[in-house]
């Protein structure tokens, strides 16, 4: 049987994805520097801790493993940072990229599902966003991502290379069965900032400006459960091992869920208040932001089985109360 390479399989999404791909049958081979990433996270017999930078151990593990395709989640993904340390993000998620496809077609492995981000396209100029929508991004870590799709288009002309990126929007969440979950350092995303504010790890939540125009005046996101971009992520696979075209694609709900929003959805699930604090506007944060995600829904015959925020936040509470890492 041949074998599925995960790259940042100990991370966030990349754990879920292999234990979606675990499930339905196939034999995962997982490599990650756990920079990121957890060893408690592995959930595969075949595991490899190595950098997508040493191209003689990423060799070493092809040589040693019938590869049919690769999944890539190992990049860098703090906004922030990017902008503070470019060169941090071009090497690891550019050049390092580059060094994990050229063992990948010295090998003659051609298919490779990419965690693209929405953050390619930069500032919206409409939305809901869809594929159609110009990519524009404002920080090296979007910059980066895009850089890489353009690679992949280069490469499939060039070298034959087949691909499916997958663009998604603010993923959330944890395993239903609470095995899995979120776990960063440091912990920027606003979902389980609140839920460390609910349990008095954190002192309070910031909400960054409240004079958006929105509906209740603060920015808008698109927040997609994480086990449905796992199972995007079979099913793309699925699809390349199938002989489809490559493609780039957006993943999301469709709906758009205000900061406040999450922070009452917070209240209602945990029963608990939230201690908030309201600050300035963030640069850069743009109001709106929410996917149109009809193009995977057509191509991959998928479709989000968490739309309600509440459903979302109740297993990244339980993952909270109950943590294993």
């Amino acid at each position: 049987m041949k074998s599925i390479l995960v790259v940042g399989g100990a991370g966030y999404i990349g754990s879920h994805t292999v234990r979606e791909l675990m499930n339905s049958g196939y034999h995962v081979i997982i490599a990650d520097n756990l920079v990121y990433g957890h060893r408690e996270a592995v959930l595969s017999d075949d595991f490899y801790h190595v950098d997508i930078e040493d191209k003689a151990a990423l060799s070493k593990i092809f040589q040693k493993h019938d590869i049919s395709s690769v999944i890539h989640f190992a990049a860098y993904a703090y906004v922030g940072e990017s902008v503070s340390n470019p060169a941090k993000y071009y090497k690891n998620n550019v050049a390092n990229t580059i060094n994990l496809l050229d063992v990948m077609l010295a090998n003659n492995v051609k298919n490779i599902v990419f965690s693209s981000t929405c953050a390619t396209y930069g500032e919206p100029l409409y939305t809901p966003i869809d594929e159609k929508h110009p990519q524009a991004p404002v920080n090296p870590y979007g910059q980066s991502k895009l850089m890489v799709e353009k690679i992949f288009q280069d490469y499939k002309k060039a070298y034959g290379l087949n691909f499916i990126c997958l663009r998604y929007f603010n993923a959330a969440g944890c395993s239903k069965d609470g095995l899995l979950g979120e776990s960063h350092n440091p912990e920027t995303h606003l979902i389980p900032l609140v839920l460390k504010a609910v349990k008095g790890e954190i002192s309070n939540i910031t909400v960054f400006g409240t004079d958006y125009e929105t509906k209740d005046g603060t920015c808008i996101r698109d927040y997609i459960h994480v086990e449905d971009l796992a199972r995007a992520h079979k099913l793309a696979l699925e699809k390349l091992l199938n002989g489809s075209e490559s493609v780039c694609l957006n993943l999301g709900t469709g709906i758009g869920t205000s900061v406040k929003e999450i922070i009452e959805a917070a209240k209602r699930v945990t029963e608990k208040e939230v201690p908030v604090v309201y600050g300035q506007r963030r640069a850069g944060d743009p109001a709106i932001l929410y996917a149109s995600s009809r193009l995977a829904q057509q191509y991959l015959n998928w479709k989000p089985e968490y739309a309600n925020i509440d459903d979302i936040i109740r297993t990244a509470w339980n993952w909270e109360l109950n943590k294993r890492f």
